[in-house]
């Protein structure tokens, strides 16, 4: 060390303590607050897998940016006075880096907004409502494509350009924080599309599988006309699904006309049916003498305007609660109403590979995380994709499987109108988003603006759960 660097050494001991005394006592109160904030955020990320806890090597950056302020990030302030336009500038950026910043994390570890799209919950949550959906209910997940905007699923909107709105690597494992409970039966829960991982740009409804099944996967990759572009996206980059968990890990389950059983298999209990919800809707193809059923009546009952089908005078279809069939008896004008044939429904999971329908399918065993099952003919397909596509192991008939994941079945409550795990099979764990908590706003898409638009009455309700 020289002559110079022993004078210098002192001063910036002073100097040190000199801003350690300038700190005002808000300074610290702040510091303290946010320090002690991000170590409970970084000993919760971290539970079960202790690595993580060198990021609490940026805590003294967090606090100094509240107190010394060695590292001063606000050098634009100086500004102010001098350079308007230079202060603006960064005034804005800062704000909108720090909004970012806040909402990201928001969204990954706390809650996140959600509209329900489709009418598969009717009359439990409705197209139009929007909901704030806890992720962590079940255990917040570490994401899987960290780099991505916040607020956007898996595309830019098209105004800043269209296309990827995350960065492909890194990608990181499969983690999940401590929550507060597991997906029940009855939860409505928030879930990435099992079979998202594969899309066609032009023709996402139905799935890659299903359209290959039905088309053959040589035009469906052949044909840009008809189907589009074929994109893969990671777990947490899938299109966001709403249903109700209807069966979960251990349970065997089995539909018998409509209506769901299961029971644990690891007990010799009797099959429990589902219990009944005023939510559960069948379609219904109703015969009238002729008379129409117009649509301020049909509102009333209701059915709403995209649900409303009539196939040929004097005959219509649509879906129905209990409440709403025994409401339409009461018409002098219904001569008849029959639940619409099964055969409507389409092929059921596993594609190809039974004989089973919406409305009749199964038995099946939903695996649980550690489970061995010896794989036969008659189960391969079942749990194929399991092996392949999430779990990324061999599976061969005639030898023992064990699952390292626990597994959902999800299905809506308006039953023929719902794209579920009657068609696409298990939702594993690791696709497991969050739970719906409550309705911030419900708007009516069918109805003006000052006549019912919002519906105000459902706005502050729970999710039924």
């Amino acid at each position: 060390m020289n002559h110079d660097q022993k004078n210098n050494h002192p001063s910036e001991i002073s100097n040190l303590k000199q801003r350690i005394t300038n700190v005002p006592t808000k300074g610290w109160i702040a510091g303290s607050v946010w320090g002690g904030l991000y170590v409970a955020f970084i000993i919760w990320v971290s539970w079960g897998d202790w690595s993580s806890l060198g990021w609490l090597a940026i805590l003294p950056i967090i606090v100094d940016a509240f107190t010394t302020k060695f590292i001063h990030w606000s050098w634009w302030r100086k500004y102010k006075d001098t350079n308007k336009g230079l202060y603006t500038l960064c005034s804005w950026i800062d704000a909108i880096v720090f909004a970012l910043v806040a909402v990201y994390f928001i969204n990954l570890y706390i809650f996140q907004n959600y509209q329900i799209p489709s009418s598969s919950l009717e009359k439990s949550l409705r197209v139009g409502d929007f909901l704030f959906v806890s992720k962590m209910a079940y255990g917040a997940r570490v994401p899987n494509t960290p780099l991505s905007m916040p607020l956007v699923q898996h595309t830019m909107p098209t105004w800043l350009g269209g296309g990827k709105s995350y960065i492909q690597n890194p990608q990181w494992e499969y983690k999940r924080l401590k929550g507060w409970t597991s997906p029940q039966k009855g939860d409505i829960v928030v879930f990435n599309f099992p079979t998202g991982d594969t899309v066609c740009l032009k023709m996402q409804n139905p799935d890659y599988y299903t359209l290959c099944y039905y088309y053959g996967k040589s035009m469906v990759h052949n044909r840009q006309d008809v189907f589009g572009d074929i994109v893969y996206r990671p777990v947490d980059r899938r299109e966001n699904y709403v249903k109700r968990c209807v069966g979960t890990p251990g349970d065997s389950l089995k539909i018998i006309d409509n209506i769901v059983f299961t029971k644990l298999s690891s007990s010799s209990g009797e099959w429990q049916q589902e219990p009944k919800r005023e939510g559960v809707q069948l379609n219904y193809l109703v015969e009238t003498d002729g008379h129409i059923l117009t649509d301020g009546y049909l509102s009333r009952i209701g059915i709403n305007r995209d649900d409303r089908h009539q196939p040929m005078p004097g005959l219509y279809r649509f879906p129905l609660t209990e409440t709403m069939r025994t409401e339409l008896s009461k018409n002098p004008h219904v001569l008849s109403m029959q639940v619409e044939p099964e055969m409507d429904g389409g092929a059921v999971y596993p594609l190809g590979h039974n004989d089973w329908t919406r409305d009749n399918y199964g038995p099946i065993y939903i695996p649980r995380r550690g489970d061995k099952v010896m794989i036969t003919e008659d189960n391969y397909w079942l749990y194929q994709r399991i092996a392949s596509a999430y779990e990324h192991q061999p599976m061969q008939v005639g030898e023992e499987y064990t699952f390292a994941m626990d597994y959902y079945w999800m299905q809506g409550d308006n039953r023929h109108n719902s794209a579920d795990s009657r068609y696409w099979g298990f939702v594993p764990e690791d696709h497991i988003v969050g739970r719906p908590v409550f309705i911030w706003l419900s708007i009516e898409k069918d109805n003006p603006w000052f006549k019912g638009h919002i519906r105000w009455n459902r706005i502050g309700k729970k999710a039924k759960n």
